[in-house]
């Protein structure tokens, strides 16, 4: 080979190991982009299909970002749908629960947007709720902590796709906090006598946890005189985090397990299952959520009791829908007729006075503005005639004549009768006093002949075309009422029809012996049906509109708190302490605790809470 052919050769093969050496380079610089970017997490919850970033990766105290991507089942945008995503530090010891709300709002077809600010370090558990008219509702929760990368899904959802969706430590179906752990008992179907319960756990990263201690308890619950009975396991490390112990049911019936996990560096982990003798398999009750890829359940509170088909059936547990409705219901009282204080009218005079003749002459007689009551005899009413007179006949000043003129008026006397006096020329002996309104005499202290002295009540006249129906209510019912609602007035022992009517007032206090408050309903009375001092029955319309209701035997009263038990999927029944509201037509209305559409209990639940008090300690209630 000549040294030309040489040199072409050493050329070629420079040029063949650059070539790989720049692929290598590429490909080495390609690979990490494409993992991060080709396979982004997607979930599953109902009818939807979503994607959720967070932005900064890691949270942070202050401002994060959230933006979700809502698809239905088909792939496409789910527009105008109604979002609540709110990140919750629970309460620890005195300090109450605070949370971090996200208003989201659609930036482009199926992408939401917004932001939420934890402000303090720790974990933020965050909980989003996705409702449209079409598609339903979804709820689904997050695991979510300041200074910990991106969000772990908790339940109400399974991953779809995506590389993180995917855990390393797929093949084990529970997690609680970051410890991912299976639990299975031997033989399968749990006996009276020795079985053996198996752990196995992990942390976040697939490594087996060998140190951990962990404290096993199957207790039978008490019944009646008979206490409760307990079957401890001591759970020893076989290695490859592997832990084994043996329990000892004594008898037929259910034995709730109890696992208690401690992991150096951690907080302890409480995780209960529902087991039986004779039943196959254990199934988790509260304290943690699947981590196997399945459709998540949502996490149980401590007292969640687990029951099958068949003890349902036995102990007649009946379910209902939480759903809006109206609230509205007659309140009923007894009334009682009272005068309308603005159409009664005294007459009284300015003067002392004897009485002449008497027209309204017995109580109870109808007069019509102007009618005549009565003539009264008055020295200075005499007098004062005289001086007018007096004074007409001296041509005086107008001031001194208008003077005189008006102390007759302010007396009584009408203008027809001041022109009649200046036409006779004499002044009268008696002057007519005249009805100042339409009504009937309901007070009368005069008889001919009598004396009064200035200012005395003699009649008192009352307008009866209009009355009040004063009733009496109790606190309980008044925040029912308001001013301006309609009312219905019936009277027991008349055969008329109802007579309708307006609260016009509510009394702003109570009476100190009944308890009871007022209320004033103004009512028409052209026929005179209504007579003061009657007894009446007063039916009240409330309108309190649609409220978030349960029927009222769901509720279970504990104290000053309220419970319900929720049905949560997989057999489970969890307390939720709720706040109640008005109560109508065999419901009540719910404040808080309790969201539209979710199953409650209203049959049996007073034996599923002596099983929750058990489970969950008498504290909890």
């Amino acid at each position: 080979m000549t040294k030309r052919n040489l040199f072409i050769l050493l050329i070629i093969g420079v040029g063949i190991a650059g070539a790989i050496a720049v692929s290598s380079i590429l490909l080495s610089n390609d690979k990490p982009e494409m993992a991060a970017d080709s396979n982004p997490v997607r979930y599953k919850a109902g009818a939807y299909q979503f994607g959720l970033e967070l932005s900064p990766s890691t949270p942070i105290v202050g401002e994060n970002t959230l933006v979700l991507t809502l698809q239905d089942g088909d792939g496409n945008p789910v527009e105008n749908a109604s979002l609540s995503a709110i990140a919750e530090m629970p309460a620890m010891g005195s300090m109450a629960a605070m949370q971090a709300p996200a208003e989201m709002t659609e930036t482009a077809p199926g992408v939401y947007k917004g932001s939420f600010e934890p402000y303090m370090k720790g974990s933020w558990p965050l909980t989003l709720t996705v409702n449209h008219e079409e598609f339903g509702k979804a709820r689904v929760n997050f695991d979510l902590a300041t200074g910990r990368k991106g969000m772990q899904l908790s339940s109400g959802a399974r991953a779809i796709g995506g590389s993180k969706g995917k855990t390393q430590t797929t093949e084990l179906p529970y997690r609680a906090g970051d410890i991912r752990f299976s639990a299975e008992v031997l033989p399968e179907t749990p006996r009276v006598g020795p079985n053996t319960l198996a752990i196995v756990l992990r942390d976040q990263d697939g490594n087996p946890i060998d140190d951990a201690s962990i404290t096993a308890i199957a207790e039978m619950p008490a019944m009646g005189t008979m206490p409760a009975m307990r079957a401890p396991a001591e759970m020893a490390s076989r290695g490859s985090g592997r832990y084994e112990g043996t329990f000892k049911p004594s008898m037929e019936g259910s034995w709730p397990l109890t696992l208690e996990i401690q992991v150096p560096g951690q907080s302890p982990r409480r995780v209960s299952f529902d087991l039986a003798t004779g039943r196959k398999g254990i199934q988790l009750s509260s304290g943690a959520t699947r981590a196997d890829g399945g459709e998540s359940m949502e996490m149980a509170p401590p007292g969640t009791v687990t029951l099958d088909p068949s003890r349902r059936q036995l102990i007649g547990v009946k379910t209902a829908r939480t759903e809006y409705r109206d609230m509205s219901r007659p309140v009923r009282a007894v009334g009682t007729v009272a005068y309308d204080e603005t159409r009664l009218a005294d007459v009284s005079l300015k003067f002392d006075a004897w009485i002449g003749e008497l027209y309204a002459d017995y109580v109870g007689k109808p007069v019509k503005k102007g009618d005549p009551l009565f003539t009264v005899y008055s020295p200075d009413l005499y007098a004062a005639q005289q001086e007018f007179l007096e004074l007409s006949r001296r041509n005086s000043s107008r001031g001194l004549l208008e003077a005189a003129r008006k102390r007759l008026l302010l007396w009584n006397m009408s203008e027809t009768e001041i022109e009649a006096l200046q036409r006779r020329g004499s002044p009268a002996d008696y002057v007519l006093i005249r009805a100042p309104m339409t009504g009937v005499v309901v007070t009368k202290n005069i008889v001919v002949g009598t004396a009064h002295r200035a200012g005395m009540t003699l009649l008192r006249l009352a307008d009866l075309s209009e009355v009040w129906v004063e009733a009496e209510l109790y606190e309980s019912e008044l925040s029912l009422l308001s001013e301006g609602m309609a009312a219905s007035i019936q009277l027991p022992h008349a055969r008329i029809a109802p007579l309708d009517g307006e609260v016009s007032f509510i009394y702003p206090f109570a009476d100190r012996t009944t308890r009871t408050t007022k209320v004033r309903v103004q009512v028409a009375n052209p026929e005179g049906a209504l007579k003061p001092a009657m007894y009446t029955e007063v039916t009240l319309q409330s309108r309190a509109g649609e409220r978030l209701a349960i029927p009222e035997e769901a509720v279970i009263i504990s104290g000053q708190k309220r419970y319900v038990f929720e049905d949560i999927g997989e057999g489970r029944l969890a307390p939720r302490k709720v706040e109640t509201g008005l109560r109508a037509n065999g419901f009540v209305e719910i404040l808080s605790g309790l969201e539209e559409n979710d199953s409650i209990v209203t049959s049996g639940n007073f034996l599923i809470a002596s099983e929750s008090r058990l489970k969950a300690g008498i504290d909890q209630w």
